[in-house]
């Protein structure tokens, strides 16, 4: 704390690389100004110092003559082994792709049961769609369950495609989850709408 009688704004004005002894805007002193270029003299110095002498051209070289002769082998390159390409389309694939599309437009059609009701003027049983009326709307026409349940099984198929032509181990999970959710739709609808 060399500053400790003057002003903090007095301190805080002076910088150690300039001198506080001219007035007015003062400018960095010689001592600052010699210890840098002595730096930046010693950083050239070293650099050129490690540079090395440039290699000798290949031309001037002599070769002998035992030198000049290359041992040839033949290199014998086998076939890759024939990898077991897996179809992305098989029986498999089918049967799960059918089940998924089974249960989604059984879970539609469960669904119209509520505008059924509706146009029936039933009351106690169900007659809007309450689970998936995002979807369906509250009151679901036939081309809209319909719509609805086409764009979900072409999505999970196209999905499942798309991972077991990329070789993906789960690539059943699109087709599995539609299902599963399908037919959970199918089983409320049956219950309360039914």
């Amino acid at each position: 704390m060399t500053y400790r009688n003057q002003s903090p704004i007095a301190a805080s004005k002076i910088s150690p690389l300039q001198s506080p002894i001219a007035g007015g805007p003062s400018k960095p002193t010689s001592l600052v100004k010699s210890a840098l270029r002595t730096t930046f003299l010693v950083l050239a110095v070293a650099a050129v110092g490690m540079a090395a002498e440039l290699p000798e051209a290949p031309s001037s070289v002599s070769r002998n003559d035992a030198a000049a002769f290359e041992a040839v082998t033949t290199v014998q390159v086998s076939a890759p082994a024939p990898s077991r390409e897996i179809k992305v389309i098989d029986r498999k694939f089918v049967s799960l792709a059918l089940i998924s599309t089974g249960s989604t437009f059984a879970d539609s059609y469960t669904t119209l049961f509520a505008r059924e009701n509706w146009l029936a003027g039933k009351k106690g049983v169900c007659n809007i769609e309450v689970e998936s009326a995002y979807l369906y709307g509250t009151h679901p026409t036939v081309a809209r369950a319909y719509a609805v349940a086409s764009v979900k099984s072409v999505s999970s198929v196209a999905a499942a495609y798309f991972l077991r032509k990329h070789h993906n181990r789960f690539w059943s999970l699109p087709l599995v989850a539609n299902s599963v959710i399908s037919l959970q739709g199918v089983s409320q609808n049956m219950a309360t709408c039914n």
